[in-house]
């Protein structure tokens, strides 16, 4: 931390370290200064003449030199030196922002390098106003932490606390989220709690931040539960901290909690986000998001109810319901959906699997969610995994037309969730988002190149892999937003508009039940969802059959107006066949088109 006098104060964790120094790289030099032990297991020093932007290492017993674990910016990559950042010197000017609840969050997934042209954080502010016009109010970024290259998903971070240098560093982020409140944008972060990238991960030469005791899938465990864990945990509660305190981030979406490995009496888990919620008790709130495959309730119920306390998660079990519905796939973990029923108890429960057995676990999975507030789960059609983690990273665009786009569209929008979007569904973007890296060990690079091609050994593709370290494949992820014009998309980017900005009139989207009533006719293909809003209720039908249907309508008291649907001119349809009005009648039938959705709005 850098000091008006000229001086930077240091302070390091190393529990099995002597001795422990910093060397200051001045031009071609070098100069080293002592740290003294202080309690626990840290040792500290104040350094004069370092200030900020000041280049340095720590080295360990007289060994190596190695960046700092928790440095605050890499500016020469992960193999580099750490950067001295004073956090006070940046001129905030969102002082009037006051936060949303997370209820109201409509939420625009995006990946930092391949949202521009430039791939920066600075080159996204422009496009705010394209945020704005789409209606959206948060934005998601995918991991920024400082990972190895220029080109990652980044989830192969190595530097929790650094934003990555080429995108423009914690400068860059913060004129980014800065703007964004200007705006009145929210701004959630991706962050990866789970694992250590492999490459310029030098967090085992200071302490025991990792355990052989458990075994992700991307690498060596973290010890959130071993000895020394006191403190690992606190690098990590520290870090969801400083971003929300020193880049003011609104919600950090913890990635793939079902890697954190902890049998803890309080987990990890708990403790964030206890210290988050006791530390960040004011305005704008702080949220965390998780994503877990777990379908565990406890995740999201509060800690006084014996839970662990997280704000949302992500509900995988939608996304996975409505894409086999749109387009019949089965493979993989897609073999235990493919029902209509399946999202009609998604929309009315949360998860689908609750305590069932699955047959792609070969196991029951799952508990209860129908008593927890609909406003704790975020759906999507579409996200970065379910397109980047096929061979071909297609989007949803890629495999059904516009008709079945605006249907998913409907589902995600209208529904009493959180909404999320990624970047170019909303004018049916078609280029792949591909798995892409840029290291520079090359047994890294073909032990990724191998474990690609293994992982889809069960899709019957039989495309060809792109090659996750070439640049093309990289640049070929990048959308064009400017393609929403074309006479197709720009008919499905007006419809978008259009349910968003519905979604936004009916504030607050919050229901005055617990859940929505559904209703479900197997032999049709087809459901009903009934959304009890504070505002006016809502009524949404879908057809997921090629054919057209009647149903029994299940609306009552009162007069029911059409406010969207999917088969209308005026979005690029063949012309509506539900009714502009119904009324509650007892026995009435309602129409719908083949793959059709319909939203009614009670009229007062």
């Amino acid at each position: 931390m850098p000091s008006a006098d000229g001086s930077t104060s240091f302070r390091v964790w190393a529990p099995l370290a002597r001795t422990v120094s910093v060397d200051m790289i001045e031009g071609p030099g070098v100069r080293r200064e002592p740290l003294a032990p202080a309690g626990g297991d840290y040792f500290e020093g104040k350094v004069r003449g370092a200030g900020c932007g000041d280049l340095y290492r720590f080295v360990i017993d007289g060994g190596p030199a190695f960046p700092d674990p928790a440095s605050r910016s890499q500016p020469e990559g992960v193999h580099g030196p750490s950067q001295i950042v004073d956090h006070a010197s940046f001129r905030w000017s969102d002082g009037g922002w006051q936060g949303r609840g997370l209820e109201e969050y409509i939420i625009y997934e995006l990946h930092v390098g391949t949202f521009t042209e430039e791939g920066t954080f600075e080159a996204i502010v422009p496009c705010l106003d394209y945020f704005r016009d789409l209606g959206v109010n948060a934005i998601e970024l995918m991991p920024v932490s400082q990972f190895p290259g220029s080109r990652n998903w980044g989830y192969d971070g190595t530097y929790p606390f650094a934003p990555h240098n080429t995108y423009g560093g914690p400068r860059g982020l913060k004129t980014l989220v800065n703007a964004c409140h200007e705006q009145d944008l929210a701004v959630i972060l991706d962050v990866v709690y789970n694992h250590i990238g492999p490459e310029g991960n030098y967090l085992a030469n200071f302490g025991p931040y990792f355990t052989d005791r458990y075994r992700t899938p991307w690498g060596d465990a973290l010890n959130f539960d071993g000895p020394f864990s006191d403190e690992v945990r606190a690098y990590f509660i520290r870090n969801a901290l400083d971003w929300f305190v020193d880049y003011h981030i609104d919600a950090l979406r913890l990635d793939a909690i079902h890697g954190i490995f902890d049998f803890s009496a309080r987990t990890f888990l708990e403790e964030l986000s206890g210290t988050v919620a006791s530390a960040l008790s004011g305005d704008p709130p702080a949220y965390l998001i998780a994503e877990s495959d777990l379908n565990d309730i406890r995740v999201i119920t509060p800690r006084e109810s014996g839970g662990i306390g997280l704000d949302a998660q992500w509900n995988d079990d939608f996304h996975h319901a409505l894409h086999t519905l749109l387009t019949g796939e089965k493979q993989g973990y897609y073999e235990d959906f493919g029902d209509i029923g399946d999202l009609a108890k998604s929309f009315a429960e949360g998860y689908v699997y609750t305590g069932e057995f699955s047959s792609y676990r070969g196991r029951r999975h799952g508990s209860p969610s129908k008593h927890r507030p609909a406003a704790q789960f975020v759906v999507f059609s579409q996200n970065h995994d379910q397109a980047g983690n096929r061979p071909g990273g297609d989007r949803l665009a890629s495999l059904v037309g516009h008709d079945r786009l605006k249907v998913a569209a409907t589902a995600v929008l209208m529904s009493p969730f959180i909404p999320l979007l990624f970047m170019g569904e909303e004018y049916g973007e078609t280029t792949p988002f591909l798995y892409f890296v840029s290291h520079s060990d090359e047994r890294l690079i073909e032990a990724v190149r191998t474990g690609r091609s293994r992982e889809f050994a069960w899709f019957p593709s039989g495309k060809e892999i792109p090659d996750p370290q070439g640049e093309e494949t990289f640049l070929l992820s990048r959308v064009h937003r400017e393609s929403r014009l074309e006479k197709a998309r720009h008919a499905l980017y007006g419809f978008y508009r259009h349910l968003i900005t519905l979604r936004r009139s009916l504030t607050p989207w919050r229901m005055t039940e617990g859940r929505p009533l559904v209703k479900c006719w197997p032999d049709r293909r087809s459901l009903s969802v009934m959304v009890p809003l504070s505002g006016s209720d809502v009524a949404l039908f879908f057809n997921f059959s090629e054919k057209g249907v009647s149903i029994e309508s299940p609306l009552h008291e009162g007069s029911w107006a059409v406010i969207a649907d999917t088969l209308s001119p005026r979005w690029g349809g063949s012309g509506e066949k539900a009714p502009d009005r119904m009324t509650g009648e007892h026995g009435a039938v309602l129409s719908l088109g083949p793959l059709n959705a319909v939203v009614y709005r009670r009229e007062e």
